[in-house]
């Protein structure tokens, strides 16, 4: 009787198409791409209490109220284009890396964001070359590469029950995709057809094998609403069908957050006011932050555009301020559903190197922007707090990474509870509501 009332239940709730993911569902969470050789070659974290979290991810979700876990993806990271950095360790990310980690996520009951690189190694504002074994395709060639790579990914990752929810479609490309540059970030890049033609097979591969899926467009330049309504515009009229903008925000590279932060200053230029300026342009299109970032130690001295010290010091009280900013600032603009932290698991170099071989090395330097201690810890890395939890003070008050959770609205929880059963089946209390999956199909059982 009880397999007969499920089975009814999730042919009704299939037959109204319901979505588990409302319109404004918000996502908070963080990359974290790099756990699983942390958890190889390092020592553990530790939580506001000193004490050893036994797993990062389960802990991000009840203790911090995350719900959101983003991963990289790489063609072939072992092949690393000897065009840019050969020799780094955090290039590693291969499609079985990625799928073990994202059942992980899934498991946990979170969301899962996919983050296609299309490349061998990083791509971003000054790399954006094809995978070793693309190179040479024309632009129809490169368009099949994307779309039978993308369709193959995401149907192992449904077969091992590591759907994802959302999925960048390349990562910070507004400067270009697989070797093809364009305007505005590059001035002499005209291949606008050939550009188009690249997100468009990427797209309808995610349509395809994964409909539920949110589809993400990645750039970086946030506060230059020039370069993105000039950018989106192309992606909107060209007919590239995706749903959120998806926005990098590092302060030293990108500017201010607010107004108030640059009134006595000569570049007006801030988030708040570029995303404003977004849902103006595109009203229909959701923004998140996909990465952001900010150092507690020590300050970069390359490429450095702007020196927010002033509003943020270089520091774990500077970091935990940038946090607070950040999720404060953004959580009264109503097209902004998520924040995800860049790299919060770093740390530096984990514990177990043999430095005459490189055995164990997770990175060669240090990206200090992580929320623990990077320094060598034979019991486990303390977490960056700026002061002790007390009656008048809780996690979120003195840690960063719990105070993120004050993004999500006061209704809306992180994930509460899981069960499942051998049928593959699985029933999920999420923001306060039932849910029953059957393989990547969520449906509300209460919501019709």
């Amino acid at each position: 009787m009880k397999k007969f009332v499920l089975l009814t239940l999730a042919i009704s709730a299939s037959l109204l198409c319901v979505r588990a993911q409302s319109a404004h569902q918000r996502y908070v969470g963080g990359d974290i791409s790099m756990l699983p050789q942390y958890e190889q070659y390092s020592s553990g974290y530790k939580d506001v209490n000193n004490k050893k979290i036994s797993d990062l991810i389960s802990w991000c979700i009840t203790d911090c109220g995350w719900n959101t876990f983003r991963v990289r993806i790489f063609v072939n990271p072992q092949q690393k284009a000897p065009d840019y950095q050969s020799t780094d360790y955090a290039i590693c990310q291969d499609l079985t890396y990625v799928t073990a980690l994202g059942k992980r996520i899934k498991d946990a009951g979170a969301y899962f964001l996919l983050d296609f690189h299309y490349s061998d190694s990083w791509v971003d504002a000054g790399h954006i070359q094809a995978p070793a074994a693309w190179k040479g395709s024309d632009d129809a060639a490169m368009a099949e590469h994307i779309s039978t790579y993308t369709t193959d990914v995401l149907t192992a990752l449904n077969a091992a029950g590591a759907t994802p929810d959302l999925v960048q479609v390349g990562n910070e490309i507004m400067y270009g995709l697989c070797g093809i540059k364009v305007a505005p970030y590059d001035k002499q890049g005209t291949n606008w057809e050939g550009y188009l033609g690249l997100l468009r097979a990427g797209c309808n591969a995610v349509r395809e094998v994964c409909p539920n899926a949110q589809i993400i467009i990645h750039t970086d330049r946030p506060t230059n609403t020039g370069y993105n309504s000039y950018y989106y515009n192309k992606l909107v009229n060209g007919g590239i069908d995706f749903d959120i903008i998806g926005l990098s925000y590092y302060p030293f590279w990108h500017g201010y957050l607010n107004s108030e932060q640059v009134k006595d200053k000569s570049d007006k230029n801030n988030l708040v006011q570029a995303i404003k300026n977004l849902k103006t342009f595109f009203p229909t299109k959701r923004v998140h932050i996909v990465e952001c970032a900010y150092n507690f130690q020590y300050w970069p001295t390359e490429g450095v555009n702007y020196d927010t010290r002033d509003a943020w010091p270089c520091s774990i009280q500077g970091q935990y301020n940038f946090v607070r900013d950040l999720v404060d600032a953004l959580k009264p603009l109503d097209n902004v559903d998520g924040i995800n932290y860049w790299y919060p698991e770093d740390l530096g170099n984990g514990d177990n190197v043999n430095w005459n071989t490189k055995e164990g090395l997770v990175e060669e330097t240090w990206s200090n922007r992580g929320f623990w201690d990077e320094g060598t810890a034979s019991n486990g890395h303390k977490i960056n707090k700026t002061g002790s939890v007390s009656e008048t003070q809780t996690a979120a008050d003195v840690c960063a990474p719990y105070y993120m959770k004050n993004f999500l609205p006061e209704q809306q929880s992180a994930v509460e509870s899981t069960t499942s059963n051998t049928s593959g089946i699985r029933k999920i209390l999420r923001d306060g509501q039932i849910l029953i999956i059957k393989g990547d199909k969520e449906y509300n059982l209460y919501g019709f």
